[in-house]
């Protein structure tokens, strides 16, 4: 039996995907033997003080911003935000994560995805900087990953290259939006603050109909 390829794409400082981690986990679970997730990164924090002072102006700018954070987090029973999360603690890019976490993909497939929430706990939940290499560094030790093997990774430009072929895979779908599900080989996407159901349901036609372009409903 084939399995349904789900892309996702995220950005590791969008409170939505950390939200919305939840879902993805229960999609897995669910669907088992059932359904691929490929995780990938698209960039909407690339400058995230530029992208937040300026949207954010007339709202009370990056103060404005983490009590909307906040806001959001309340909503949910089953994630936290530490009362430093963008004010004061506002990392400066997602993208040196972004990249980080292509190194520790390239080294050991089986953690990326263990490593990525933990580097959104450690901002999120514990008000850590995770822009700084330092602290990533320490969310990889914590879960036994070599340091010296993730630094020549980076050192070697490999990292980026695996980054960079994620990046293009979103552009090629049109992914403008954190977090996203691309299905069907890009014919349909859920962008955002999707509920379960909704990405249960896309699922459940495309078991149904396992030609890619053959849904009809």
């Amino acid at each position: 039996m084939s399995k349904v390829s789900v892309q996702y794409f995220s950005d590791v400082l969008c409170v939505w995907a950390y939200v919305g981690q939840v879902r993805l986990d229960e999609l897995e679970s669910a669907f088992r033997d059932e359904v691929e997730v490929d995780c990938h990164f698209m960039t909407v924090f690339g400058d995230a003080h530029g992208k937040l002072t300026t949207s954010w102006r007339e709202r009370g700018g990056l103060a404005g911003y983490a009590e909307h954070v906040r806001s959001v987090v309340a909503r949910f029973d089953h994630v936290t935000i530490h009362a430093d999360a963008w004010d004061p603690v506002a990392p400066a890019s997602s993208l040196g994560c972004h990249v980080f976490l292509a190194a520790v993909k390239l080294l050991d497939a089986a953690v990326f995805r263990q490593v990525a929430w933990r580097l959104r706990e450690a901002f999120f939940a514990e008000g850590r900087d995770i822009a700084q290499r330092r602290v990533q560094l320490e969310v990889a030790e914590s879960i036994g990953l070599s340091v010296a093997a993730l630094e020549a990774s980076l050192s070697s430009g490999r990292a980026h290259a695996e980054l960079s072929r994620g990046l293009a895979l979103a552009r090629s779908y049109g992914v403008e939006t954190s977090p996203t599900y691309v299905f069907d080989e890009g014919r349909q996407r859920l962008n955002g603050n999707v509920g379960y159901r909704v990405i249960e349901a896309n699922v459940r036609e495309l078991l149904r109909t396992p030609e890619p372009g053959q849904s009809w409903c």
